[in-house]
């Protein structure tokens, strides 16, 4: 059972003139003779998209200073339950993290999150009062007697809610009563230059360069129901015959893969191939009542000769990934990540997607993803202090002007 309080909080990091992400807090879940069996340390910032009367609103909140954990939370049972991390905020809102281990690792098996609509605090002017729940096998995983450390930004997308967590530290199964000195790094960090190469076990195979980003259009019969142009790297954690765990970074090669798919009133499919055994499907979905669409399903498919299991299959249908209004086009030039399942994820660069209201055969007007938001704020803060520095000094000089001119006036 988590011991009451047992979260402490701390701030995580300043950026530039201001810029931050929300603070980091330490949450701990203890037995009942006080042992820490759980800890983490993170912040995390959602985005989720809900009906109001006047249509459909985006919101994007952090996780608040007062989020406390709950005595729900647990550190299991061996052979009967698994350990658990839970998280509550405003009215009704919670972050569930569900641990497993097996012999070698442990990892976040699945992440949920329940969320108040009639807390108006996050959820302003909702047209419904339900309590809504969410579910998603999630990548973090570490080694037994290490932390898990990913300082770059993950995203966890679960249905319509999307949780990124920044400068993340996570350890379960506690044997010492605080974090490990010894860690295992995110596969996140390991594409990352700003990190450190860390010698991991298992150690994952070397990240090739970005992906060359091609277009990848979808027609019907009437006329062209996908406009898609991005890179696509993949990534894949799997057993190897000699039952080492790897993870493997491949990019999808345009000029070796075949593109096909299809168009309904309700879906749209993409779906390539080549001939290194690999497929990858996806398949968007559209909202009526609010007029979006978004990526909905992903399928893929891949022969690993190494592997203890040579046919990688992964597949997750309650995505909801890429979405903006119909008629409109989703467009991010920095790189998203998308966790399809525990072992599978997709890393997608410069992506510029429209579906199903496809005009032209143009892109619509463009929807900024959040990433790109976010970094145009550093530039405009910079641009902002710049111009203030000038008006000082500025007022300095003419300030100064007037007073020397005021000592030679003539008596």
């Amino acid at each position: 059972m988590a011991a009451p309080g047992g979260a402490r909080r701390q701030p995580l990091l300043l950026l530039l003139l201001g810029l931050v992400h929300s603070a980091s807090a330490v949450f701990v879940v203890k037995d009942g003779n006080g042992t820490a069996c759980i800890m983490a340390n993170f912040s995390a910032h959602f985005f989720t998209n809900y009906n109001t009367k006047s249509g459909s609103k985006n919101v994007t909140f952090d996780l608040p200073p007062k989020a406390e954990v709950l005595n729900s939370s647990s550190c299991g049972k061996e052979n009967v339950s698994d350990s658990s991390l839970v998280i509550a905020f405003g009215k009704g809102n919670t972050l569930t993290l569900s641990f497993t281990r097996n012999a070698t690792r442990y990892s976040v098996q699945m992440m949920s999150f329940v969320y108040n609509l009639s807390d108006t605090q996050f959820f302003p002017n909702a047209s419904s009062k339900e309590v809504k729940t969410v579910t998603s096998a999630t990548d973090i995983m570490a080694d037994i007697n290490k932390k898990y450390r990913c300082v770059s930004s993950n995203q966890i997308h679960m249905n319509s809610v999307t949780v990124t967590f920044h400068d993340t530290t996570i350890q379960a199964y506690l044997s010492n009563n605080t974090f490990s000195k010894e860690e295992t790094r995110c596969a996140q960090d390991e594409h990352s230059p700003t990190v450190p190469p860390t010698p991991p076990h298992p150690s994952p195979t070397l990240a090739p360069e970005s992906p060359a980003v091609h277009e990848y259009n979808v027609s019907g019969a009437n006329g062209t129901c996908l406009l898609a142009k991005m890179g696509l790297q993949l990534n894949i954690t799997y057993e190897k015959k000699d039952s080492t765990t790897v993870t493997g970074v491949f990019n999808i090669n345009p000029n070796k893969t075949h593109v096909s798919g299809s168009c309904t009133a309700q879906k749209v499919t993409l779906a390539l191939w080549s001939e290194s055994s690999t497929s990858l499907v996806f398949k968007f979905g559209m909202n009526a009542s609010s007029s979006r669409f978004f990526l909905e399903e992903i399928q893929f498919n891949r022969t690993l000769p190494d592997a203890k299991m040579p046919t990688f299959q992964a597949a997750n249908s309650s995505l909801r990934a890429l979405q903006a209004t119909m008629g409109n086009s989703y467009k991010c030039n920095a790189e998203e990540h998308i966790q399809v399942t525990k072992a599978f994820s997709l890393n997608v660069f410069q992506v510029w997607v429209q579906a199903f209201q496809v005009e032209g055969d143009k892109f619509g007007s463009a929807e900024e993803c959040q990433l790109d938001e976010n970094n145009m704020l550093i530039p405009i803060a910079v641009g902002g202090a710049l111009a203030g520095l000038v008006l000082i000094v500025l007022i300095a000089y003419l300030i100064g002007r007037k007073r020397s001119h005021a000592g030679y006036q003539t008596i």
